[in-house]
């Protein structure tokens, strides 16, 4: 601890009241906007815990937006976090496990888990988690030179491995020729309507302990952007610090992507908006990014719900729109 501590925390509980109250608001809007009018006052009464005027609207309320809100919660925080801590390792401001295929490999491990009958949890997660592990190994290997990592061919690496995976899931969903074929393609596009509540807190109980872990390496992750000789001298021990946020992230990142299919550029989009606001310091940015995420995603899958007349579209149409225009002006500017 230094003399520094106080100011960072006092500037670390106001930036999280501020983005908890953004958050709070889009969770309300998430539950009080769908196909049926329930009105944010009707919302209001049930979630404190009074009568609801309709038992239709009550039932809507708590057995599909609640808990379709605090899975697309969940899910944000977990993929903005994971583009922080990318964006960090690699000293990259273009990473991000969608676009260094890491997503990619965790819905192959998912598909091959589903075809082969395992359970939603556990099964199709190991497989998931064993996707993206394989296919970060893959990238750095392919990205890799003597010492370092380059920004091109990281970039390369993981487009090329985004593009092969992609492959793979096209010739695994043509040997599907069951009633699983709409669904797995509508999983593939984000789709945050098959959990309950029951499942999202298996889901929850998975990824916080990674919160945590993610947090208690945030004081590393600053010294290792300083550079690698640099954060040697002040005492972090790069390999353990790098082998414990890959690992954890993968996982996290690989957990979520099994139960939701693909959301790109979440962890793009999140950090550099957070990272222009406030600052460089993982302190700040790793609670911020899990609670920005989280309000983000809300609002995209509301946006997802209420855009189409009839039905709706997969909440990874929206963060795409949103992402892949910001990620070419990322590019763009990082070439100058």
């Amino acid at each position: 601890m230094n003399t520094h501590t106080p100011v960072l925390l006092r500037r670390l509980m106001v930036v999280s009241f501020l983005l908890s109250l953004f958050l709070l608001l889009a969770m309300i809007l998430g539950i009080s906007v769908g196909s049926t009018k329930s009105g944010i006052r009707s919302v209001l009464q049930s979630l404190l815990g009074g009568e609801a005027s309709d038992s239709m609207a009550s039932t809507i309320i708590w057995q599909l937006r609640f808990p379709r809100v605090l899975l697309a919660g969940l899910v944000g925080a977990t993929l903005s976090l994971g583009g922080l801590v990318f964006q960090a390792i690699l000293r990259n401001p273009l990473a991000e496990p969608y676009i260094l295929g890491i997503s990619g490999g965790a819905a192959v491990g998912a598909i091959l888990g589903i075809l082969l009958g395992f359970s939603r949890f556990i099964g199709v997660s190991l497989f998931a988690f064993a996707g993206s592990a394989g296919t970060l190994l893959m990238i750095l290997v392919m990205s890799s030179g003597q010492t370092i990592l380059k920004r091109d061919s990281l970039l390369l690496s993981g487009v090329m491995v985004n593009a092969f995976c992609s492959a793979i899931i096209m010739f695994l969903l043509s040997l599907t020729q069951d009633s699983r074929l709409h669904n797995i393609i509508f999983w593939l596009m984000g789709d945050l309507s098959m959990l309950d509540i029951r499942h999202v807190g298996i889901l929850a109980g998975l990824i916080f302990p990674c919160f945590i872990i993610v947090f208690w390496q945030s004081h590393s992750m600053n010294l290792l952007l300083l550079g690698k000789e640099m954060a040697q001298s002040l005492g972090v021990n790069i390999r353990a610090v790098t082998l414990i946020l890959l690992i954890t992230t993968s996982f996290m990142v690989s957990t979520t992507v099994s139960q939701v299919g693909l959301l790109g550029f979440v962890g793009l989009v999140i950090p550099h908006l957070l990272r222009l606001l406030l600052g460089p310091d993982h302190r700040i940015l790793v609670p911020s990014c899990i609670i920005g995420g989280a309000a983000y995603m809300i609002i995209c899958d509301l946006l997802a719900r209420v855009l189409p007349q009839q039905g709706e579209m997969p909440a990874g149409v929206i963060t795409a729109m949103i992402g892949a225009p910001m990620f070419i002006f990322l590019l763009k500017r990082s070439g100058k």
